[in-house]
């Protein structure tokens, strides 16, 4: 923020405006997170007072959760909110169910940033003030978060979409209720936020008046923390990109650098390495061992590791992580009619078929015969060197440092019962382009 001085009500407008300034350039599309609650209404209000000043577009967006009775007043009551102000408003309603371990709250959530996320905007505003931050790392603290988590919520946050922007994180709800008595503005109260079953509210309303009593300054501790925090984490991103650099080649971790490392280093690491291949963080207990079987594990040894829909394995002496996939149906294949590219998600890869002059297939022969792709069924033999017998599928792989799980994926290409090519292998000697002649080359690449 540009300010760590907590604002009044009367100079909340400029305190803002100053936030603003810090992080926007001119023009730019921002939408605000309007549920109706006094927190978003002083935010659309500062917000509409500021756009023309600093010159951005200014929208908001309503999630309906369809949790209470009043949901549909809520949206209503927004919507008239809005079109007062000549701002335009989008309202979406969502489904939310609790799964797996994600409770009500956490499902809430998600879907709410799934709606956010989407819109078409250079930022998403959204009212989180002081007391949120407070109860949002007092909240993780509880849960055993690392410093990530205790760092709270960041004011500004790049996101796959629009940028996530929170100008009020230093200011408490105190003065943002006085602001909108201030200005003699009308919100909505959400009969949930007494509801005590739900953890975050009995924080608030049990635990946190308790703090207050003895710690009156308990709301500027915890941001001063998390703030100590924040850079704390940086610091390890930033020796975490080091190691990156050093252990990681092609999305595979050189298992040999992290036994060079700490156990803490270590472990930074593999949350850096998952983080760049896009899995979720796995609990302590699970990147504990996760580290441990990737060190203690023997170079022939099979290990994997499934959590979040991801898979960590092992494969002489590198970690890989993917997206877990389920297995290809028996007997599957595709015929080929000569697209240059042909998507395959059951397998997880792309294949393209690249012209060429003198190398890859031959074009002349593959004509010869229906073309299709299929799956390994067993026995297959290919002869990539004309000056050598045809060897085993099998033992190609294992040359090729294919691994087994990557295998069973591995798209044949077949000319009537004659294997042709693979990918990543090479092309049978019987087919392939000879000097001057029209060709093909084989190339694939996971979607």
């Amino acid at each position: 923020m540009a300010s760590s001085k907590k604002p009044a009500a009367s100079s909340l407008l400029s305190h803002v405006k100053q936030a603003l300034i810090a992080y926007l350039e001119t023009g730019r599309r921002l939408t605000v997170a309007l549920s109706g609650g006094v927190d978003s209404v002083v935010l659309l209000d500062l917000l509409d007072r500021l756009r023309g000043e600093l010159d951005f577009t200014l929208s908001a967006v309503h999630v309906n959760h369809q949790l209470s009775l009043h949901s549909s007043e809520w949206a209503g009551f927004c919507q008239s909110l809005c079109d007062a102000r000549g701002v335009p408003l989008h309202v979406e309603a969502v489904k939310v169910r609790k799964r797996g371990e994600l409770g009500l709250e956490a499902a809430a959530r998600e879907a709410r940033y799934g709606v956010l996320l989407a819109r078409s905007a250079d930022y998403v505003v959204l009212a989180h003030h002081l007391d949120d931050q407070a109860e949002t790392v007092l909240l993780n603290l509880l849960r055993g978060a690392g410093v990530r988590g205790l760092s709270g919520m960041p004011a500004l946050r790049p996101a796959a979409g629009p940028t996530l922007l929170r100008p009020l994180l230093d200011v408490p709800r105190a003065t943002l209720l006085a602001y909108a008595k201030q200005r003699k503005l009308a919100w909505v109260e959400d009969e949930s936020n007494a509801d005590i079953s739900l953890t975050r509210n009995f924080l608030r309303g049990e635990v946190l008046p308790v703090i207050e009593q003895k710690f009156p300054a308990y709301r500027d501790t915890l941001l001063r923390a998390s703030r100590n925090l924040a850079e704390a984490s940086a610091l390890l991103d930033e020796l975490g990109g080091i190691d990156l650099q050093r252990g990681v080649c092609n999305g595979r971790l050189d298992a040999r650098y992290l036994a060079g490392l700490s156990q803490a280093r270590a472990k930074n690491l593999l949350r850096v390495f998952f983080q760049a291949e896009g899995a979720p963080m796995p609990d302590a207990i699970r990147l504990q061992e996760m580290l441990h079987q990737l060190l203690s594990a023997g170079s022939g040894a099979r290990m994997e590791i499934a959590w979040g829909g991801f898979v960590l394995r092992r494969y002489r002496g590198e970690a890989w992580v993917e997206s877990m996939m389920p297995a290809p149906v028996d007997g599957w294949s595709r015929s080929w009619r000569g697209e240059t590219r042909l998507r395959l998600p059951e397998l997880g890869c792309q294949l393209e078929f690249v012209p060429a002059v003198g190398e890859g297939m031959s074009l002349a022969r593959l004509r010869a015969h229906p073309v299709s792709l299929r799956l390994r069924r067993g026995g297959e033999r290919l002869r990539v060197d004309c000056r050598r017998p045809r060897r085993s599928l099998k033992n190609l792989c294992q040359e090729a440092a294919i691994p087994a799980w990557m295998r069973e994926r591995l798209p044949l290409l077949v000319c009537g019962e004659h294997l042709v090519a693979v990918p990543g292998i090479g092309v049978d000697c019987a087919y392939q382009a000879g000097e001057g002649e029209a060709g093909l080359l084989l190339r694939c690449s996971p979607l």
